[in-house]
């Protein structure tokens, strides 16, 4: 492998975050096709059901696709499914060399490198694995994992505070942090909210500031007892954009009056009962927007596999409430220190993007 395998890898993962929010359930994928130190054709999987990024790509290069080499962000696939094998798509073409990112997790569609290999083509894999595995993490953690890859999101002041002593409505962070959430919306299969949030915030849970991803996400919400009101812009709405309720113990009456609204809702003993559930729903991503009882609880099931706070610079002092008041204690000596994957500025606040687990 060289620098410029890295390069052109790049390139190709710059092109598979353009299928944002359209591709799930399939991954993001991007390819490009260089020959001669030239692209001579790219593409990605634009949307579920279309061409995936390597036959894009081999249509934007024609004949010039012949002894070239394919730089492409997952292996290719080798099987039938909505579209032919990609893998024989790039023999066929006449490919010399093809380098991936990384393996496809999936048993069905998976084993393009051995095909390429049988066929003569040279392959290489491994370059840019970390990032191109962090862009579709919701993918490959389905593959092994029995729940939703979740991500929390908290939005705090300096002090660590989510609201001020008042408990004021309104928001901490500028326009450009909050357009990002909506992007994080638009690339997630749900979005969840405990009780409490739901009662004191209505809110809409909908993706408004970002393109329509191609299937809305679901709306979540931990309701230990099925309280939603009736009345609520989650359950006026459920007919149209899906709102589950996932209770504990479940008020019968309560229950019957949500589900009669669309609402659906399913009974779970725990936290980790719920995740399942919703996971045997197709759900493969949740991002979740709780206030800090909600997070405390989910971090104390080691159900967060990523962190991304807003800290906006401001500091909401004494009586405020504090982000993480019902996260599980922990000494200085042995505290968990979290691994960065991403810093980004919106105006003047700032996102970080914390692991907790490997997808």
């Amino acid at each position: 492998m060289t620098a410029d395998d890295g390069a052109w890898m790049r390139r190709a993962l710059d092109l598979a975050r353009l299928g944002w929010g359209q591709t799930a359930p399939n991954p993001m994928v991007g390819a490009v096709i260089v020959r001669d130190g030239t692209i001579v054709g790219e593409g990605y999987h634009a949307r579920y059901g279309g061409d995936h990024a390597e036959v894009a790509a081999l249509h934007a290069a024609g004949e010039r696709a012949r002894g070239s080499t394919a730089y492409v962000t997952l292996e290719p696939c080798a099987h039938t499914g909505q579209t032919p094998p990609c893998a024989d798509a790039l023999i066929a073409a006449g490919v010399r060399r093809v380098v991936m990112s990384t393996r496809d997790p999936n048993p069905i569609a998976g084993g393009g490198l051995e095909r390429l290999r049988a066929a003569g083509v040279e392959t290489a894999i491994g370059v840019e694995r970390d990032a191109a595995r962090e862009l579709n993490a919701s993918f490959f953690n389905a593959q092994h994992t029995g729940r939703p890859w979740v991500t929390l999101k908290l939005a705090t002041s300096l002090d660590g505070a989510v609201a001020d002593a008042a408990r004021t409505p309104g928001f901490l962070t500028g326009d450009g942090a909050r357009r990002e959430v909506h992007r994080l919306r638009a690339g997630s299969d749900a979005i969840a909210v405990g009780i409490g949030t739901a009662l004191a915030d209505d809110p809409q849970l909908t993706v408004r500031d970002w393109p329509r991803p191609r299937v809305a996400p679901a709306r979540v919400v931990f309701d230990r007892t099925a309280r939603l009101p009736l009345d609520s812009r989650l359950a006026r709405t459920a007919r149209e954009i899906p709102v589950i309720v996932v209770a504990a113990n479940p008020e019968p009456g309560r229950a019957a009056r949500l589900t009669a609204a669309g609402v659906v809702v399913v009974e779970a003993p725990g936290l980790e009962d719920g995740l399942r559930l919703l996971r045997s729903r197709g759900l493969e991503s949740l991002l979740l927007e709780g206030g800090p009882q909600l997070a405390g609880a989910f971090l104390a099931a080691s159900a967060v596999d990523r962190l991304i706070i807003f800290q906006a610079p401001v500091v909401l002092g004494r009586g405020s409430l504090p982000a993480f008041g019902f996260a599980p204690p922990a000494a200085v000596p042995g505290a968990r220190r979290l691994p960065v994957v991403e810093r980004q500025t919106f105006g003047d606040d700032l996102m970080t993007v914390y692991t907790l687990s490997d997808p």
